[in-house]
């Protein structure tokens, strides 16, 4: 595509999405993808949150409901870095993304790349940029605490400077957090029989792998809307575009594009037919990587009755029944989510890490 900008020693330019993999264009975006690889490994100490080009291509091909533009930086034809600015259509927020390898930073790269997307979040009158950005170890004893009470990152770190020095607040810091597989049975059994006891017989709990059944169409576009208002937001502007079946229905093309698969888990309440809450795992197709713990919400009305135990410890038992073999799931749960954290922390996860969620206000 046409070249954006040029700075002395790299240029930025918009990076042309394929068609598939095979296209004769492909060769940036399979390229772009091993940089990210590279630069959250950098991050986080290993390539865990690695994704293959098959993974990501088919979200960036379906744009109906959030427009997606990716800009990337070459050093003598090299991608070094990307920013991403993601779109969602009706609401005043930029998502974005910026990331430089190591070695090519303090050039100026990664504030280039912020200006360009900066840039296209105003002419699309959409105010309020916000992105997460995951946070290496380091032993910064100067440490900011995030607004909510919960969480810190240190002060010195490269992305806390690079967000700070273009006008970011932190809001939010979320627990990376692993269990280690295969996770005992007779653990995961137990806490699920105890939560199921204690919930009672008003709920139901149906499990599907892949496309959301029809019958479950509407209740996964409520509670997809739901994690707007009902999930721990901090001061992050909520993400109100709107969710429904014909949304939920482009989200599963999606995934039937891509080598991963979702297991899923919805609970209903009995007496009202009304969704209560859901959780879903999606999981890679070599058994080597790690399964990541997808959305799990329990709408308001239905909390303190074990709902998200029986949820999340039911899923891990039909992972281990359906697809069992990979090394660890992954999750991220906000810092303030105190319930959701003593859940996994009963069900074994242990935290390896932590990821800051940021905000700016541009007028």
């Amino acid at each position: 595509m046409e070249e954006i900008t040029l700075v002395t020693g790299f240029s930025i330019d918009e990076l042309a999405i394929p068609e598939t993999l095979d296209a004769p264009d492909a060769g940036d975006f399979i390229e772009m993808t091993r940089v990210r690889n590279r630069i959250e490994a950098e991050s986080a100490g290993s390539y865990d949150l690695a994704m293959m080009p098959s993974e990501l291509l088919p979200a960036w091909r379906a744009q109906a409901f959030e427009v997606k533009r990716m800009f990337v930086a070459r050093v003598d034809g090299a991608i070094v870095g990307r920013a991403i600015v993601e779109l969602p259509l009706g609401t005043p927020i930029a998502w974005i993304t910026v990331e430089v390898l190591a070695e090519h930073r303090g050039r100026g790269i990664g504030s280039a790349l912020y200006a360009t997307i900066e840039q296209v979040a105003v002419a699309a009158d959409t105010p309020v940029l916000q992105g997460y950005v995951i946070q290496g170890e380091s032993g910064c004893i100067d440490r900011i605490i995030a607004p909510t009470g919960f969480g810190t990152v240190p002060r010195d770190s490269p992305a806390t400077r690079f967000a700070l020095a273009r006008g970011f607040r932190l809001e939010q810091v979320a627990r990376m957090s692993r269990l280690e597989l295969p996770a005992d049975r007779r653990v995961l059994r137990r806490r699920y029989l105890q939560a199921s006891a204690a919930t009672g017989d008003g709920y139901h709990v149906a499990y599907w792998s892949g496309a959301t059944p029809d019958e479950h169409l509407a209740q996964v576009a409520e509670l997809r809307a739901r994690l707007a208002t009902d999930a721990p937001q901090a001061g992050l502007e909520p993400d109100t575009s709107p969710w429904s079946a014909e949304r939920v229905r482009a989200q599963d093309l999606i995934l039937s594009s891509s080598p991963r698969t979702r297991l899923s888990a919805l609970v209903e309440h009995v007496a009202t037919g009304e969704a209560a809450g859901y959780t879903e795992l999606d999981v890679p197709r070599e058994v080597n990587r790690p399964v990541r713990q997808g959305d799990t919400i329990v709408l308001q009305p239905h909390r303190g009755r074990r709902l998200g135990m029986v949820l999340k410890a039911g899923n891990l038992l039909r992972l281990g029944e359906a697809k069992p073999g990979h090394p660890a799931v992954l999750t991220f749960t906000a810092e303030e989510n105190r319930h959701m954290i003593a859940v996994n922390e009963a069900l074994g996860f242990l935290p390896w890490g932590s990821e800051s969620a940021w905000k700016k206000t541009l007028r």
